[in-house]
């Protein structure tokens, strides 16, 4: 990828991340919910990500909003404020909010690690945050292997209507945990064998600056979070 965004440091994107979502946190007020929103949404299209493939990557976090606002609306607190009646429900303050920050806590990580390249990650821990090697190494690897889990669900669910084998959700999950557990030990292996559990100081292949682009990017992460915090209080 060649956007903007993308070609910024991974630690100043994961460092406006998380002061993001650590201020989302604090609160259910929908207006700064919805400003966190917008504003992400707009970051989208940095990306460099087609709309189809924002869809495929987005769409849990779309269900999974969805379905707390309902699982509010139905059982949640009555003692929210009512906000509308749809069909014979109450849509309640607490629904909208917790729905709203579902996806404001979502909305974060999703922009960040669409635009961070795993090696790019890996480097950047270490050379910035002095992040130990073994741990930041495990980390690439967990995010390069992230994409093949997707490939093998796939796989499995081919493989058992090829045999005539309807099976539930549990037990294809079962199956796709079995398999991820089996390349994580050869994985394992294999980076044992290569020396990278060795100590001892490692080198970079890939040198990365921290410069005025990316303390922007961190500003921008903190001056949304400020603004969270800020709409948090005039409202309360």
């Amino acid at each position: 990828m060649t956007t903007w965004l993308a070609r910024r440091d991974a630690t100043a994107k994961l460092l406006a991340a998380l002061l993001v979502t650590a201020a989302v946190v604090t609160t259910l007020d929908p207006l700064a919910m919805l400003t966190v929103i917008a504003v992400l949404c707009c970051a989208l299209p940095l990306t460099g990500l087609s709309p189809g493939t924002l869809w495929r990557r987005g769409w849990p976090i779309l269900v999974s909003a969805a379905g707390v606002f309902a699982f509010t609306v139905l059982l949640g607190s009555r003692d929210a404020p009512v906000l509308a009646h749809v069909a014979g429900l109450d849509v309640r303050a607490n629904a909208v909010g917790y729905g709203l920050r579902l996806l404001a806590l979502g909305l974060p990580g999703f922009v960040v690690f669409a635009t961070i390249d795993p090696t790019d990650l890996a480097d950047s821990l270490v050379a910035h945050l002095r992040v130990p090697p073994r741990f930041a190494i495990g980390a690439l690897a967990a995010l390069r292997l992230a994409p093949l889990l997707a490939g093998e669900y796939r796989l499995i669910r081919l493989a058992r209507r090829a045999r005539g084998t309807h099976r539930g959700l549990f037990s294809t999950l079962f199956g796709l945990l079995v398999a991820a557990i089996r390349r994580g030990i050869r994985l394992a292996t294999a980076m044992e064998a290569r020396g990278f559990d060795r100590d001892g100081p490692r080198t970079i292949a890939r040198e990365t600056h921290f410069g005025w682009s990316d303390a922007f990017v961190a500003f921008a992460g903190l001056a949304l979070a400020a603004a969270v915090i800020m709409l948090k209080f005039a409202h309360a």
